[in-house]
């Protein structure tokens, strides 16, 4: 007796679409062979659920399996081969599984089809804040895959014959059915390069490249902030056998700066000033990234008041011209030490206030 897909899938038969998703999300990870190596029941496991979520994911074939059961996608069934129905024939689980998942788990997983393109590279490059605020150049260094010199990246010996892969026809790949699956397996025999050399080249042992230092030049523009991806196109590792080379990312690290933070495209930081020049007003310099700037702090500012300096901050990555904003904190300043001269005209203006004063010894008295 054919199992039940929605038990398969372990959903009620009302189940929504966005829930049937989630189920076979969490089946499929739970079963996929690359998670359950040389396992059978697992593999079988996998196909099933696939095959349950093909039929459950389409509005059309949902109805005919609620009619009819499987026995609907069956030889001569409504939904079968014939039948009309689209039925689930030739389907590869794989494809479903990677329609949901945008290609696997990562490299070579789960018999993707292999054109024997090289790897993706990834490097992290650490830049100032002033560095990111104005862009830079820098030239990186790194191991990759090359082309092998020896063979010039054929993988045979020169000299050497090829010929069409006689397993895989060329194609690369190899098709293994079960049922109503076919599942596509890159060719255990060529590698996936379509060819048989009679003689592989010793240097690289037939792959047609080989580990090597490579450098190139990257161009940082203004703007990158901490986790911003730069991409080179064709400079990860080689493909095999003639393969097109992948591409390198530079993720970016920018350290903390002493002085000013980062939200976005602003900054904030702080700036110490004295009490006559909160209480009186006046202008004070602040230090920005490029350069100085000038601040005009109104009478009676109140420690802690924050001022803005429009288009002190950081240019937009994707709008240079663009900047943000400096924030500043501003900050009574205490000296350590007074002077006798500062002491008398601080106690003076205590008590014009009718403030409390210090006396000598350390006591204390009160003016007024």
């Amino acid at each position: 007796m054919a199992e039940d897909y929605y038990d398969l899938l372990g959903v009620a038969r009302d189940v929504s679409a966005e829930d049937l998703k989630k189920a076979y999300r969490k089946k499929a990870m739970q079963y996929h062979p690359d998670r359950n190596p040389g396992d059978k029941a697992a593999e079988e496991t996998f196909k099933k659920v696939s095959r349950a979520y093909e039929v459950l994911s389409d509005p059309q074939k949902r109805a005919l399996y609620d009619q009819h059961g499987a026995a609907a996608f069956e030889q001569g069934g409504p939904g079968g081969p014939g039948g009309g129905g689209g039925g689930f024939q030739g389907v590869d689980p794989m494809d479903i599984f990677r329609q949901m998942f945008g290609g696997g788990f990562g490299g070579g997983f789960g018999g993707q089809e292999s054109d024997g393109s090289g790897e993706d590279l990834s490097l992290e490059l650490e830049l100032t804040l002033e560095e990111a605020a104005s862009g830079v150049e820098r030239t990186v260094r790194y191991k990759r895959h090359a082309a092998c010199a020896s063979c010039e990246g054929s993988g045979a010996e020169k000299g050497s014959k090829t010929s069409k892969c006689g397993t895989c026809g060329g194609r690369g790949q190899v098709v293994r059915s079960n049922g109503f699956f076919q599942v596509r397996q890159t060719c255990p025999t060529c590698g996936g390069g379509g060819v048989r050399i009679d003689k592989p080249c010793k240097a690289c042992r037939g792959e047609g490249r080989a580990v090597a230092s490579h450098e190139v030049p990257v161009r940082v523009p203004a703007g990158v902030d901490n986790g911003t991806r730069l991409r080179s196109s064709g400079n990860g590792s080689a493909g095999q056998r003639g393969g097109d080379a992948g591409d390198l990312y530079i993720l970016i690290r920018v350290r903390e700066h002493e002085r000013f933070e980062r939200d976005g495209d602003d900054l904030a930081c702080g700036h110490s000033v004295s009490f006559p020049t909160l209480a009186l007003g006046g202008t004070v310099e602040i230090a920005t990234l490029r350069g100085k700037a000038s601040l005009k702090i109104p009478e009676g500012t109140a420690s802690g008041t924050v001022f803005r300096l429009r288009g002190e901050g950081m240019p937009n990555l994707r709008s240079p011209e663009r900047r943000g904003d400096l924030h500043v904190r501003v900050e009574v300043h205490v000296p350590a030490k007074l002077t006798s001269e500062q002491r008398a005209a601080l106690e003076a203006f205590a008590k014009a206030g009718g403030d409390a004063a210090p006396a000598k010894k350390g006591k204390w008295r009160i003016f007024g």
